[in-house]
């Protein structure tokens, strides 16, 4: 694709970056077979090649309105183009360097922007929201169907593990919204971790890892937290945590992309490299364990939601067909399992509509086998998915919690 971005944009790194992700795009157009936003409109305009147009005339100085917003922030950033582009075109960094140009020449407006900022303040920081979640499921028979969809129903609870400590340990990431909706996610991977001998603990100086607020364009929050993350997490393995495990594929995506979003920081970029050697999703850090000396009851009829930030974002897929076979599930094919579900981050709270039409897609695919329980790995896609489904979903870890036999 030739390009004639502004001057002032090739001035700056980021300028460049977009320029050389334009230039690899050939207008092939397989990414539009795999858009789930143009599978339900059918427009040009949403689907990534046309988005890749619009964002092309934004950086090169054309004209921009409310009609370049609409599409642009209509897609999900779920990253389906990337994986099927015989290009490797990066369009979720061009995405975001376009958003960051687009707020500067066409601002929201100031409720918008408020709006934005309450909500992020509020999902990204785990006792307020912990605690204001609690009020909500107090109410949650009095409060009106728009906010009761984001409250899905809890399952029983688990307890919290007492296990004794033991010689490995290892520091879980607790998230931010995670503990406040699913707290059985996190209490599930003690009690997996701890029957393979396993400690766990927590940093108590660990923050939402950043997504929310850069991808809704508050860049420089999301790397305040990333940087207050890593010096957290540096603690945690100079006091002899053998590995960084996290429970939310869409955590560790972004957790995964430190390094590049702090390259340009001399301090951090270094030190993001070297604590990344140490994160693990929990797929990942259960496959070197010996799992078959797990004592596990029939898993029973499940069918698993693979998430986006799994298949497209860091390509964990393999991995988690393989530990959950080892686990003893034996999922049925999904049809059209590389859409995404419509969560997205906070998506589903900016676009409800399209939000729930591909929920509702999603389970009528998931539900096909008729399962028992809906698994997933991500706590969007698992409170997503639950607004709209009468089968319980699950996190995968917190259902082999629940399979553990004790005697």
């Amino acid at each position: 694709m030739q390009t004639r971005l502004l001057p002032e944009l090739l001035a700056t790194d980021a300028g460049r970056e977009a320029d050389s992700i334009l230039r690899a795009c050939v207008h092939c157009g397989f990414c539009t077979a795999t858009c789930p936003t143009y599978q339900v409109e059918g427009n040009e305009l949403d689907s990534p090649r046309g988005r890749i147009y619009l964002l092309k005339n934004l950086l090169e100085g054309g004209d921009v309105s409310a009609h370049t917003r609409t599409h642009l922030d209509r897609c999900l950033q779920c990253r389906s183009c990337e994986t099927t582009c015989p290009s490797g075109v990066n369009y979720h960094r061009l995405w975001d360097i376009g958003q960051q140009r687009l707020d500067q020449v066409l601002p929201r407006s100031v409720g918008e922007r408020a709006f934005r900022r309450v909500l992020t303040a509020v999902l990204s920081r785990r006792r307020l929201f912990s605690l204001l979640a609690s009020v909500g499921y107090s109410l949650r028979s009095f409060l009106p169907p728009s906010l009761r969809h984001h409250l899905p129903m809890r399952g029983e609870g688990m307890p919290v593990s007492s296990a004794e400590r033991a010689e490995r340990h290892v520091l879980l990431v607790q998230g931010c919204v995670q503990p406040g909706l699913t707290p059985d996610t996190v209490r599930g991977a003690q009690k997996v971790l701890h029957a393979l001998g396993v400690d766990t603990r927590f940093a108590t100086d660990e923050q939402c890892c950043g997504a929310l607020e850069y991808h809704v364009q508050q860049t420089s929050g999301g790397l305040a937290r990333a940087r207050a993350n890593i010096a957290a997490w540096e603690q945690a393995l100079a006091a002899g945590a053998e590995a960084i495990i996290t429970t939310a594929t869409g955590c560790h995506s972004f957790v995964r992309e430190y390094e590049t979003l702090l390259a340009d920081d001399p301090d951090y970029g270094p030190r993001a490299k070297a604590v990344l050697a140490k994160v693990y999703d929990i797929a990942e850090f259960l496959a070197d364990e010996p799992l078959d000396t797990l004592a596990l009851a029939d898993p029973g009829r499940t069918v698993f939601h693979t998430p986006c930030s799994a298949q497209h974002g860091q390509n964990l897929q393999p991995v988690l067909q393989t530990v959950l076979a080892r686990l003893g599930y034996q999922h049925p094919p999904v049809t059209d399992s590389h859409l995404c579900c419509g969560s997205a981050g906070t998506y589903s709270l900016f676009q409800p509509a399209m939000a729930t039409t591909l929920r509702d897609r999603k389970l009528k695919s998931l539900q096909v086998s008729q399962p028992e329980r809906i698994l997933t790995a991500n706590i969007g896609c698992q409170s997503h998915l639950a607004s709209g489904s009468d089968r319980p979903v699950r996190h995968w870890v917190e259902d082999v919690a629940r399979r553990l036999v004790t005697e």
